[in-house]
């Protein structure tokens, strides 16, 4: 996931996954694969690199691939 801030302000976490593709329309404009379109802060270049971090980031061989989880105090 990469992290996005929507024209509001409001931050939000976007999967990369789902992205079809990216349009600057002046504001940039990202499509999802289920029809969604979100307006966003970043300019289209700031979202590629950030997908590419992201996607080089988990092709680490050292990336940890479990998560761990946090107990509940008892």
């Amino acid at each position: 996931m990469i992290a996005i801030t929507r024209l509001d302000g409001t931050p939000m976490l976007l999967n990369v996954d789902l992205i079809e593709y990216i349009e600057q329309t002046p504001d940039t404009l990202i499509s999802l694969a289920d029809g969604a379109k979100l307006c966003v802060r970043e300019t289209p270049e700031q979202i590629v690199e950030r997908v590419i971090e992201f996607k080089r980031m988990v092709a680490r061989p050292d990336y940890p691939r479990e998560v761990s989880r946090v107990r509940a105090p008892e």
